[in-house]
């Protein structure tokens, strides 16, 4: 189907549904099927006058082709024949059930937006249209209903029946005005005008988000659908665990950067790992930096978080980010311009809707301090880009300050304090832990459940596939490591179940095969008919798009026009003699549409769905045109650095020399970047299937230079080097500083495997802090009784921290009874096991359940700091009256109805509410002995009961979080005559600051 014959049965259709209303009012059933001249027939008398009627609607069907016509022409270019009359038949079929009568039309009050709204609620969606051709429907319709209206509206039928219907309504119009004018915003300088709409439009925005990002793109092969298969964000998406990074971390995220998973408790539901969920360390700030390596899932995190604020479904932590309206902006759609105004910000993923918004929306959305600002992918910037995104940044938060903001980068790319001048919380995504990796694979298999027929096998064999590839990762240490991010975790499991359960043996083949499935075997082995008649081998396809992605990161960018790729792809066509008369448009449009490997981020731009595979093809490209040259040129280069890598691995014996040689001899040359030269050097040895032997003892100097590891950005670098490693490390730490020493157990930790839990059980023997520390962090990555009995069993944890980070260390602290310390921060339930600990004096329970009995510490009679955290309480606190050398308490009160149900020790004195609900009387708190109370509310409020703190007659210091003190002062209370030093974090605080002079009173405010 042509643009103009679209154009031209879409223009018949709205015309011949306004021809209905000028000509009966109401749509009869049976004249549905009429053509426009039929219709004029029956309705009308006379020839004449029925020609006269036909002239006018067919102007009317001219008007509409003329608006429609260039349009489709130039979306059609991106759909197939099948695609676009699906698309066509759609909109016709929709536009004749959906209700278009008058009286629906005065039910909207004859507002194009506010119809479209009714009709997109209670018309079904047409089913089977892919992504491309569900947005161009979306379009078309919402067009020509607004075209519809407006037509309708100019009807001199209408106005009669217009005032019919405001007669009709007078009844009521005294009311009906009063409660108009009531409702009337504010006019104000911002928004002179347009602010009736705000609500409506917001209400229609959040539809679209809440609709168009809920979906992840799975890998499979039985479709015939030009578009991958897509299931909801909102069923596939796995929270991960993230760490703070900018020095301020929480006591639940000490844990460095986990690369190599543990295998404790592999299959544990619910299991945790270091560091803290990500919903936590966003809820504790407003600002938050969040950085994380490619495949990580940064950019899944931000459609949830849009998808989820536009539900309004937060709980948790995060429930108080209801209400906030997502505004999400990729930064890659601006490489090469300037970063958006707000009234562009919508352009990436509601472009459709930006034609009716209000002016001066999203102004209004960022004043209110009621939006959430999602900036995705500094990294996929040039340097120069990436200065004017933070002077941009900063100049949007200067305008408007009471904004949330979550940015996302690769490390490389973005420091942790990168943005640390604008009060930006730096925040870093984990690898994925085995719990997370066993969680993800699970939650895959099930949102895939949704993909029915389309599975390469029976729904029902689905949860055999699950365990099967449990089973295989966790007997396969090279690719445990490999499972580390979504990414390479979602391949996998798409692997594992489109291959017959073969998965590959390490990342570049990962890559490969992905690039195989995505770019050829899917539609080949779908007989698809473009795939079948196309003369493009799967090599043809590689090498072109090898090209492509050279070309790209040639020049530094992960983005390009259609149309500059276009000429790329000619040129390339142009020296494969094979394939003479392509053109590089309709090669460039088949790898678009069926490759599955290259996407359009924007309208007439062009990306690879990830970046890896853009650094894959690219590495590849490099070897083939013997490009080493200029890889050694720029690999000191953080945007270089995977490419230099992989091209390793698909390097040729003299261009491996050639590559790492000369990457060898900058280092000696440049003392500037010798360090991250000869990191890069020998992280290449992940990929090398073999090396000559000269160039062997170099790779192995460089690293021997590289040790001791110093930095805490060493160990990672470092661990990519691979076991060969191992042997090059002293068998003890004697001889390093006690920082590098440290450094060098986190290295062997990373490392991982039966020799490196051999060389830290020797390391136990250090007892300096830092080494001990880091001993007992890399607990989570070997099997828990092991390392407990290897390696803990030697190492003096008496007056040292102990952290369990998931119930296979739960269960192995009975190994361990000289533990005085101990913190937990995954869910826990069974304190029986605590009776193994008898010297305990230090407990924190970071996660206790509900269902866990407190009277299982009654054998704790050294117990002296007592920390119990988590969700709904447990059912009876009366064991902790039994603790005799209890002193101080911390206690989450979230679901704690009253405070007298806790029994109090006489032996306490220092004693931490937190979760503290407004409901919750403080007066009722009986303990004449408490010295220390701290009272920690879960939102901005004044305690109630806060006035009888006078009671406690002990009491010298007193901290306060989120509490209204403006509030509680004005009303004339009087501090607890007894405190000396008054702690306030968060808090409101009264406009005189004179009003906190008081007297004797030590006053701390942060």
């Amino acid at each position: 189907m042509s643009a103009e014959a679209a154009a031209l049965r879409l223009g018949t259709t709205v015309a011949k549904t306004a021809a209905d209303i000028w000509l009966g009012g109401r749509r009869r059933q049976q004249e549905r099927q009429l053509s426009l001249t039929e219709l004029v027939r029956l309705r009308v008398p006379g020839l004449r006058l029925q020609r006269s009627v036909e002239r006018q609607f067919g102007q009317i069907t001219d008007a509409v082709f003329d608006r429609l016509e260039p349009y489709l022409e130039h979306e059609f270019r991106g759909l197939d024949e099948a695609g676009r009359q699906a698309v066509i038949d759609a909109v016709c079929d929709t536009f004749a059930r959906a209700d278009l009568s008058d009286e629906a039309v005065f039910a909207a009050d004859a507002q194009p937006a506010e119809l479209i709204r009714r009709l997109t609620g209670s018309v079904p969606a047409p089913m089977g249209l892919s992504e491309a051709e569900t947005r161009l429907y979306e379009m078309l319709f919402a067009e020509c209903v607004e075209y519809y209206v407006r037509i309708v509206r100019s009807l001199p039928v209408f106005e009669e029946r217009a005032a019919a219907e405001l007669l009709a309504r007078t009844a009521t119009l005294g009311t009906e005005v009063a409660r108009l004018l009531e409702r009337l915003p504010d006019r104000s300088l911002l928004a002179p005008e347009g602010t009736d709409r705000d609500t409506a439009f917001r209400r229609r925005y959040l539809e679209l988000i809440s609709r168009d990002l809920d979906e992840v793109e799975l890998f499979r092969r039985t479709s015939d659908r030009a578009a991958g298969p897509r299931v909801r964000l909102s069923v596939a998406y796995v929270s991960l665990r993230a760490t703070g990074d900018d020095g301020t971390r929480r006591r639940t995220a000490r844990s460095f950067s986990r690369l190599r998973p543990d295998m404790s408790d592999w299959e544990e539901a619910g299991g945790e790992s270091s560091g803290m969920r990500v919903e936590t360390g966003l809820s504790g700030a407003s600002r938050v930096l969040l950085r994380g390596e490619a495949g990580s899932g940064k950019t899944t995190l931000l459609r949830w978080l849009a998808v989820t604020a536009a539900r309004g479904a937060f709980s948790g932590e995060l429930a108080d980010w209801n209400g906030l309206t997502p505004v999400l902006v990729k930064l890659r759609e601006y490489s090469g311009r300037t970063p958006p105004a707000p009234d562009a910000m919508l352009d990436g993923v509601a472009g459709p809707l930006t034609g009716i918004m209000p002016k001066g929306w999203v102004e209004r959305q960022l004043d209110s301090g009621r939006a959430l600002l999602l900036i995705d992918g500094v990294d996929e910037l040039l340097d120069r880009e990436r200065r004017a995104v933070r002077d941009w940044l900063r100049k949007l938060l200067v305008a408007y300050d009471g904004v949330r903001v979550v940015v996302t980068s690769r490390p490389a790319a973005a420091g942790a304090d990168w943005l640390r001048g604008e009060d930006f919380t730096a925040m870093h995504l984990d690898r994925m832990s085995p719990p997370d990796l066993a969680a993800f694979v699970r939650q895959w298999h099930q949102a895939v459940r949704e993909l029915g027929e389309d599975l390469p096998c029976p729904v029902d064999d689905l949860p055999l596939y699950e365990q099967s590839l449990l089973t295989s990762l966790k007997d396969r240490p090279h690719l445990q490591s490999l499972a580390g991010t979504p990414l390479l975790a979602a391949m996998l499991c798409a692997m594992h179940l489109n291959r017959g359960r073969q998965l590959p043996r390490d990342r570049m083949e990962l890559y490969r095969n992905a690039l195989h499935t995505l770019v050829h075997d899917r539609d080949a082995d779908r007989n698809v008919p473009s795939a079948v008649d196309s003369k493009l081998s799967l090599s043809d396809k590689l090498v072109i798009l090898r090209d492509l992605a050279w070309r790209l990161s040639d020049n530094n960018r992960s983005e390009i026009s259609v149309e500059q790729a276009a000429v790329h792809v000619g040129a390339k066509l142009r020296a494969m003699r094979h394939l003479d008369g392509m053109e590089g448009g309709q090669v460039l449009d088949q790898l678009r549409h069926r490759s599955g490997i290259l996407r359009s981020p924007a309208e007439a731009r062009l990306d690879f769905v990830h970046r890896t595979f853009q650094e894959y093809l690219a590495s590849a490209d490099a070897a083939e045109e013997d490009r080493m040259g200029n890889l050694v040129e720029r690999a000191h280069l953080d945007l270089w650095r995977e490419t230099v890598i992989m091209a390793a691995g698909h390097a040729n014996a003299r261009q491996r020399e050639e590559l790492l040689g000369g990457i060898l001899d900058r280092a000696d040359r440049e003392p500037r970047q010798a360090r991250t030269l000869r990191l890069l050097a020998a992280s290449c040895q992940e990929t090398l299937p073999e090396v000559s032997d000269g160039l062997a003892g170099r790779l192995e100097d460089a690293a021997s230079r590289l040790l001791p590891a110093r930095r805490p950005t060493d160990p990672p670098a470092l661990a990519a080097v691979g076991s060969s490693l191992l042997r090059r490390l002293p068998g003890s730490l004697d001889e390093m500083s006690e920082k590098s020493a440290a450094q060098t157990v986190r290295t062997v930790a990373l490392i991982g495997g039966a020799q490196a839990l051999g060389l830290l059980a020797r390391y136990a023997e250090d007892t300096r802090e830092g080494v001990v520390e880091a001993l007992i962090e890399a607990w989570g990555y070997f099997d828990a009784d092991a390392y407990a009995d290897r390696v803990l069993a030697g190492v003096p944890l008496k007056g040292r921290e102990v952290t369990v980070i998931h119930s296979g260390q739960w269960r192995a602290i009975s190994r361990l009874p000289d533990i005085d310390n101990l913190w937990t921060t995954h869910p826990v339930t069974d304190l029986s096991i605590l009776a193994e600990l008898p010297h305990l004096r230090r407990l924190a329970l970071g996660d206790l359940q509900s269902q866990a009995d407190l009277s299982e510490l009654t054998s704790q009679r050294s117990l002296t700091h007592l920390s119990l955290l988590g969700g709904p309480p447990p059912e009876s606190f009366s064991a902790l009256d039994t603790l005799p050398a209890l002193e101080t308490l911390y206690l989450s009160c979230r679901g704690l109805s009253d405070l007298r149900e806790v029994s109090l020790p006489t032996s306490l004195r220092h004693l931490g509410l937190l979760s503290l609900d407004a409901s919750l009387d403080v007066a009722r708190l009986r303990h004449e002995q408490i010295s220390w109370l701290g009272l920690i509310m879960r939102q901005v409020c004044l305690p109630k009961g806060v006035d009888a703190l006078t009671g406690l007659t002990q009491l010298r210091c007193l901290h306060l979080s989120f509490v209204d003190v403006a509030t509680w002062l004005r009303r004339g209370a009087v501090i607890p005559p007894t405190v000396r030093k008054l702690q306030l974090a968060d808090c409101v605080l009264p406009d005189d600051p004179t009003a906190l002079d008081l007297p004797h009173v030590n006053v701390t405010i942060r």
